[in-house]
This record gives structure tokens, sequence and C-alpha cells, in this order.
């Protein structure tokens, strides 16, 4: 039989086995999805996914206006894709959601970004704490996470009368809340305190800079501090079927969200 790494304890097994023997992880091989995944040449490392994802979107949100790009803008502003690509490709907020109904932009605008730097601090975000996560809780909780707290963030955004807002600091906000739990569940108050104050740290950085979303932030602290919560609840450590449903739910839900953004702007 095929081969795998365990993605719980990274121990070799067989990938059909109900539960890894090393570590009890519940159907570590996805029912023998995991080495078809891997003989296509495809790997389950959701950081990088999410940063691909963001990089190739944030590169066609550039060639949807290249004019944009020649205008002059300040230091914060470089390579800055213009309000209509953003909104074209899926940005949210009151304009979007109110006034033109399109309620899927909570989920795709967690992959777009407003310049360069912009998609450079909150990628490099998602490589530090994705990995953490994804070890504390499985790759595919962290993945749920990721997106519930940015659809949370945006929504809550979108409330309080954001007219355009795009970015996946909200789903930053729900991995550092996620990384807290976690750390309060164990009872460390040295894990706990770590990653708090990051979080205090980028909120009061979000107060100090313009332009910056903290009705997002704060939702997708609350969203993502709410499913970690969840997941740590449950009386198995490692991630089962339940994680795997909801993790397909959440790749659907984002395919169709951008299905219907694609349909709408070709209306």
């Amino acid at each position: 039989m095929p081969a795998i790494l365990c993605p719980s304890c990274h121990k070799l097994i067989s990938d059909d086995v109900p539960r890894c023997h090393h570590c009890g992880q519940v159907r570590p091989g996805m029912f023998g999805l995991a080495s078809r995944f891997r003989k296509l040449g495809i790997s389950l490392d959701f950081p990088h996914i999410i940063t691909v994802i963001c990089g190739a979107l944030y590169l066609l949100c550039l060639a949807l206006d290249p004019g944009a790009i020649l205008q002059p803008s300040g230091m914060m502003e470089i390579l800055s894709p213009s309000g209509r690509a953003s909104f074209d490709a899926g940005a949210t907020g009151g304009i979007p959601v109110g006034r033109y109904g399109r309620w899927w932009t909570v989920i795709t605008a967690i992959y777009l970004h407003g310049n360069l730097l912009h998609i450079f601090f909150n990628m490099m975000w998602v490589r530090q704490l994705g990995p953490v996560v994804e070890e504390l809780f499985g790759p595919f909780r962290l993945f749920v996470i990721f997106t519930v707290a940015g659809a949370v963030g945006f929504i809550a955004s979108t409330m309080m009368g954001s007219p355009l807002t795009l970015g996946a600091s909200g789903s930053i906000f729900g991995l550092l809340a996620a990384a807290i739990v976690y750390g309060r569940r164990i009872g460390s108050d040295m894990f706990t305190r770590q990653y708090l104050q990051w979080a205090l740290i980028m909120f009061v950085f979000g107060i100090i800079m313009p332009g910056i979303d903290n009705w997002a932030h704060g939702g997708g602290f609350i969203g993502g501090y709410a499913m970690a919560w969840l997941f740590s609840r449950t009386p198995n450590d490692r991630e089962g079927l339940g994680a795997y449903v909801l993790a397909g739910v959440c790749a659907l839900l984002t395919v169709l969200a951008f299905a219907l953004q694609f349909l709408a702007t070709i209306g």
C-alpha cells in the first residue's frame, strides 16, 4: 500500500489506515486521497496555498487596471490596484454587499490586497502563524479557522460601515486567537502571553496607522477564537471526519464565491 507521512506526527504510515498507530490521528490518509494528491504534485500545505492564491490574485488586480500602477502614490501605496479592479476581483464592504448584494465577497476579499506592503506583511504573518496553528490544531482545522475568521471579520466591518475593504488580516487575527486558545487550554501562561502581546501590538498598530480596517481585525479575532474554542472542546485532539467535512465546505464556499464574483463582473 502507498505510504505517506502522518499530517499530525509526520511519521511514515500506510495511507489507508483508519488511525495513525503513532499518534492516533483519525484517517491520516484522507481515505487514500493523500497519496493521490501526492502523485499529482499537490501538497496540502495550506499556508503555502494561501500565499500562492493571494499572490496570483494581487497580480490579477494589477493587470485589470495597469494604468493605476503608474499613478503617483505615497510610500504606503506602492503598486496599488485601483478601487475598480479590487471591486471587480471581489473586495467587500458596504458598497459590494449593501448596494449590490454581493454577500459572497466576505470570502473573496480575504485573498485580495491593496498594495505591495499590504500583501507582503500579511503573507509574512500567514507563513509565520499558519504552521504554528497547523501544528496545534491540524491543517484542515487551520483552513476552517482562517476562512471563518476572515468572513466574520468582514461581516463585522461591513456592518460597521466600511465602504470597500479587503485583505487577509482578519484571518491572521483569527490565527492569533487560535494560538491564544491553545495556550489557555494547556495552561501555558508564557505561550498565551506571547501571542496575546502580538495581537495587542497589531491592534495598536491598526489604530495608529490610517486606512486599517480595525473592525475586520476585531471580528476576525472573535471568529478565530470561537472556532478554536469549539475545536478544543472535542474529546479527540486529532482531526477526524468532521474537520475534513468542514474544510471541504469552506473550500467549496470559497470556489463558489469566486465563481459568483466572476459571473457578477462579466454580467
